[in-house]
C-alpha cells in the first residue's frame, strides 16, 4: 500500500466533485442521516454513485475517499492508518466489491473503530446473507439512475412537483405537471443516465459499461469459467433483440443453447448486475418462471429506437416502480388469452396495461381487480387513461 498514492487519488477526487454542483434528493438523504450504522450505496454503473461519495468527500473535511477499484493492499490498515495518524473520521469506499475481503473487513472496522463508513457497489450485495451478521451494522440503499423528474431539472433546469401513485389513479395531475412529457422521448433513449449530462452519445459508453459488468463485476460475485462469460453476454444480445414477450428460463435456454438451469442462474447474475430485471407472475396454476425485461436503456444496444419502443416502456415502467419500492408482478393466464401487463402491490392492488397510443380496454376483460389502469404514450388523460411519462415522475425515494 503506497498511501502517497492513496493520499494523492483522495485530493484528485474532492476536486473531481467541484464539478458538480447539483445534487439530487439521493445526497440530502445519505448526508443527513446520523445513524450509527454504515450505508452501502448500491445501483448500477453509470447511476452517479461516484459523483455522490465524491461531492459527501467534499463537504467533510474529516473524510477520506478510496476507490477499490484501483487500491491495492489491506483495507483495515489503511482505514487504521489514517484514522490514528490524520483523525479520518468518514471513509467513503467506492467499488467495494472488487475487493475480496470486504465484508470480513467491515464487520472488523465497525467493531474496533468510532468511525462512519459510507460505500458504493456496482452489484446487489447480498451482505445480510453472509456470514459476517452485518444486518445491524450496514443499511443499504438502491440508487437509479435519474428519473424523468430528476432529469428535467439536471438537463433543462425544469422543476416538477412530484406525483404519487394515488394521483395518478384517480386523475389529479396538475396541468403544468404534463409539460414534462416533452423530454420522455430522450429520456428513455439514454438520458436517464447521469453521465449523459457531459455526453452527447450516451449509447457509445453504455457498451463499454455493460463490457464492465460481464467481464469485471460479474467475475467478482460469482465463480464462472471464462466461455461462461461469452454465453452471459449472448444472453443479453439475446434479450435485446427479443420482443418482451415470452422471454423467461426456457426461451433463453432454448435461444442461447444453454441448460435452464445456467439460464436462471446468468439472468439472475446480470438482475443482481442492474443490467435486467426479473418480473415474477401472479396467479395459481402457472409455471413460476419470470418475464424479463431489460433496464433502461440497453435495449437499444440491439435495436432502433422505433424498434425498441415496446420493450422501452416496460422496461421503464418495471424500472419506476422498482425505483419507488412497489411490489410488481406481470399477470399471466392459464389458458394463454390476453391479460394486462402488470399488477402493483399498494394500499389496493393495482393492474397495468403499457403500450402505445391504441391500447384500450380489452385486455382488462375478466378481471376482479376494481383498480385498473392504461399507461400509455401521448397525453391522454379521459377515463382509466394516462400518460405513461408520469410514471417518471413518481415522488421516490433512494431505498
Amino acid at each position: 500500500m503506497n498511501i502517497n498514492q492513496v493520499l494523492e487519488l483522495d485530493r484528485l477526487a474532492k476536486d473531481d466533485g467541484r464539478k458538480y454542483e447539483k445534487k439530487r434528493g439521493a445526497y440530502e438523504e445519505i448526508s443527513q442521516d446520523a445513524g450509527a450504522h454504515f450505508i452501502g450505496i448500491v445501483g448500477p454503473r453509470g447511476a452517479g454513485k461516484t459523483i455522490i461519495l465524491k461531492q459527501l468527500a467534499l463537504a467533510n473535511e474529516s473524510s477520506f475517499y478510496v476507490s477499490l477499484d484501483t487500491m491495492e493492499g489491506d483495507l483495515f490498515e489503511l482505514v487504521k492508518t489514517l484514522h490514528e495518524t490524520m483523525r479520518i473520521r468518514l471513509f467513503l469506499l467506492d467499488e467495494v466489491h472488487v475487493y475480496p475481503r470486504f465484508e470480513a473487513d467491515l464487520k472488523k472496522i465497525y467493531d474496533v473503530f468510532d468511525i462512519r463508513v459510507i460505500f458504493t457497489s456496482s452489484t446487489a450485495l447480498g451482505m445480510y446473507e453472509s456470514g459476517y451478521d452485518l444486518s445491524r451494522r450496514v443499511l443499504l440503499k438502491t440508487l437509479y439512475p435519474f428519473s424523468l423528474r430528476e432529469y428535467a431539472q439536471f438537463k433543462y433546469g425544469q422543476e416538477f412537483d412530484a406525483v404519487t401513485l394515488g394521483d395518478i389513479v384517480e386523475n389529479k395531475i396538475p396541468s403544468d405537471i404534463l409539460r414534462a412529457g416533452e423530454h420522455f422521448s430522450s429520456y428513455i433513449q439514454g438520458g436517464l443516465m447521469p453521465f449523459a449530462l457531459r455526453e452527447p452519445q450516451p449509447l457509445a459508453l453504455l457498451e463499454n459499461i455493460l463490457q464492465t459488468v460481464i467481464r469485471k463485476d460479474i467475475p467478482h460475485i460469482a465463480k464462472l469459467l471464462t466461455g461462461e462469460l461469452d454465453k452471459i453476454e449472448q444472453v443479453v444480445r439475446f434479450i435485446g433483440l427479443s420482443g418482451v414477450d415470452g422471454i423467461n428460463y426456457s426461451s433463453t435456454a432454448q435461444n442461447v443453447h444453454i441448460t435452464k438451469y445456467k439460464a436462471e442462474q446468468y439472468i439472475a447474475l446480470l438482475e443482481r448486475a442492474f443490467i435486467l430485471h426479473r418480473v415474477f407472475p401472479m396467479g395459481s396454476n402457472v409455471l413460476k418462471e419470470p418475464k424479463v425485461v431489460m433496464a433502461l436503456p440497453y435495449r437499444l444496444l440491439y435495436r432502433p429506437f422505433d424498434e425498441a419502443i415496446g420493450g422501452l416502456r416496460e422496461d421503464f415502467f418495471v424500472e419506476a416502480f422498482r425505483a419507488l419500492g412497489k411490489e410488481i408482478f406481470y399477470l399471466k393466464s392459464t389458458r394463454g388469452q390476453k391479460t394486462p401487463d402488470f399488477l402493483i402491490r399498494d394500499q389496493e392492488d393495482i393492474i397495468f396495461e403499457v403500450g402505445g397510443k391504441r391500447k384500450g380496454r380489452s385486455q382488462f376483460k375478466g378481471m376482479k381487480v376494481q383498480r385498473k389502469i392504461i399507461l400509455a404514450d401521448g397525453y391522454g388523460m379521459t377515463g382509466i387513461r394516462r400518460p405513461l411519462f408520469l410514471a417518471g415522475l413518481l415522488n421516490r425515494k433512494i431505498l
